[in-house]
């Protein structure tokens, strides 16, 4: 049985259908909830001539917040006790895939949930997949959570 689940938000309908199935989880294991959202505060910096970097970065980690923000409280309200925390990026490189395999791998993670939105074609060539890419690294069992 899975005693330590990290889910992954990123403020989707998907993320929140992986973050109900998180807590079903966590509730019938007695186990540990880890709520990540992962922040790029480097992709911005690249075009300091155009914008403010800097308040960019204070938009998105803000937004980032809120994110885990929400899904506490309703992780709160299943009866459920979680911790949050923000993953930045902060290098030119690192990815978004990384940051959640290396997190579950750091705290360390029993099971990974994450939801996926099944693009196809030319959708997932464009957008690309992190519940794909995460599947991909990772060292720990994925849940994938398919949206509806």
């Amino acid at each position: 049985m899975y005693k330590r689940i990290l889910v992954a938000v990123d403020g989707s309908d998907t993320s929140q259908l992986a973050l109900q199935e998180a807590v079903n989880l966590t509730r019938e294991s007695g186990g540990q909830l880890r709520i990540v959202h992962v922040v790029d505060e480097v992709t911005f910096d690249l075009y300091r001539e155009v914008v403010d970097p800097g308040e960019i970065q204070k938009a998105i980690t803000k937004s980032g917040e809120a994110i885990l923000s929400k899904a506490q409280t309703a992780v709160r309200a299943a009866g459920v006790k979680a911790e949050t925390r923000l993953l930045k990026i902060e290098k030119l490189g690192r990815r978004v895939t990384d940051m959640i395999a290396q997190e579950a791998d750091a705290w360390p993670a029993d099971l990974i949930v994450i939801g996926t939105h099944g693009r196809r074609g030319f959708n997932r060539l464009l957008m690309g997949s992190v519940a794909e890419g995460v599947v991909r690294i990772a060292t720990k069992p994925v849940l994938l959570i398919r949206g509806k």
